[in-house]
């Protein structure tokens, strides 16, 4: 086993290690997981691409008393890896073994249990207003989100209560322009004109570092950073930042396979009181090339294969099997629109999940993504 992930039993592990050896950590956590993934079934390219922010969170907040909320699971490998479950990780979603989502009956660590999208805002403002009301003024939560959840009703119903509610918690967004399938819908053209604005972002965050500076940003004293920012925001693509429109402070877009940058901004964000965003750019499969490749393909892995390559190490079988259900629903949804002209086909950003791909080669405009509504052209 790698020389220093066999020493992390526990966060307290991870953070007697300096901050220059987090890469190799990284490196080997990512090569843990694509092992340990290739004989055994499960998801596999959303873990490898929050490797880096998976250990920069573990590192800088202190867990389990800091609450960490995972949206959907299915990227939280690393996380069980990190919090005492690397020997019992070989057990994953097998029979009297780990559980391959969250889950609060597992471990402290797993602050919620998850195995849908869209919970984890929601979930997190529940525990940051309950330490409040506690006197836990020293309990930091934080909620991470991938941009697909975040076009979810219960998601967008979140940032409004925060907006309000005005609690002390972080929002990371991992932002990798996937959910199972592509995401697509405003919210993603919106995300994406966020992260490719390179002038927008370099001057606001050369601003905020001087203006934090200026200000007493930590004791929540900033509404003339958001105005200003909001005023550059305006000046440089023609519109509103919709969460710092919110009252929620936004930091990024970051490049979120840099760990060490990100311990680094995680430590100042510790410091600022009230509602506040991380944007992360990542990769979907990052450290395997056929996954970063395919991220649709590598969402999830059914049979064994090479670790170094990706190729199947056994052959599909000859024999007959029965087809998988969802393919039979595919099949038979599009055989009754064609009878039906009313028919339509509704999929939470995840066609090749429910097969409704089928319909959508060849009915494209009657299909829909349910989280924003968009024809699936």
């Amino acid at each position: 086993m790698s020389q220093l992930l066999q020493t992390i039993e526990t966060p307290d592990d991870l953070k007697k290690l300096s901050v220059d050896q987090l890469p190799q950590l990284c490196d080997e956590l990512r090569h843990f997981i694509i092992e340990q993934m290739s004989h055994a079934p499960g998801h596999f390219a959303a873990s490898l691409g929050v490797v880096e922010l998976t250990v920069a969170i573990h590192y800088v907040f202190d867990t389990p008393y800091d609450k960490l909320v995972w949206d959907v699971g299915h990227q939280a490998y690393g996380h069980k890896i990190l919090t005492g479950r690397r020997e019992a990780f070989r057990f994953n979603r097998k029979l009297n073994g780990i559980s391959g989502f969250p889950n609060i009956f597992e471990s402290d660590y797993d602050a919620f249990g998850v195995g849908h999208s869209s919970t984890s805002i929601s979930a997190a403002l529940g525990m940051a207003i309950a330490a409040r009301l506690s006197g836990e003024k020293d309990r930091h939560v934080v909620a991470v989100i991938g941009d697909g959840a975040l076009t979810g009703g219960e998601a967008f119903e979140a940032l409004n209560n925060m907006a309000s509610a005005s609690p002390d918690m972080l929002v990371i967004l991992n932002d990798n322009n996937m959910a199972i399938d592509k995401v697509t819908g405003g919210m993603s053209q919106y995300l994406l004109d966020i992260s490719t604005s390179g002038f927008y972002n370099r001057i606001r965050n050369k601003l905020s570092q001087y203006l934090d500076r200026k200000n007493d940003s930590a004791t929540g004293n900033n509404s003339f950073i958001t105005k200003l920012t909001n005023s550059l925001k305006n000046l440089v693509n023609h519109q509103t930042n919709i969460f710092e429109g919110l009252n929620i402070r936004y930091f990024g877009p970051t490049d979120g396979h840099d760990v060490k940058y990100l311990v680094s901004i995680l430590r100042d964000l510790k410091r600022i009181k009230g509602p506040k965003m991380l944007h992360v750019i990542t990769v979907k499969g990052k450290g395997f090339k056929a996954a970063e490749q395919d991220p649709t393909k590598w969402h999830a892995v059914g049979r064994s294969f090479d670790p170094e390559t990706g190729e199947p190490l056994s052959p599909p079988s000859n024999e007959p099997h029965p087809p998988l259900y969802q393919d039979v629903f595919g099949e038979t949804i599009l055989e009754l629109a064609k009878q039906n002209d009313k028919i339509l086909g509704i999929t939470p950003a995840m066609p090749s999940g429910c097969s409704l791909n089928i319909m959508m080669r060849e009915m494209p405009g009657r299909c829909f993504s349910l989280v924003n509504w968009s024809p699936l052209i």
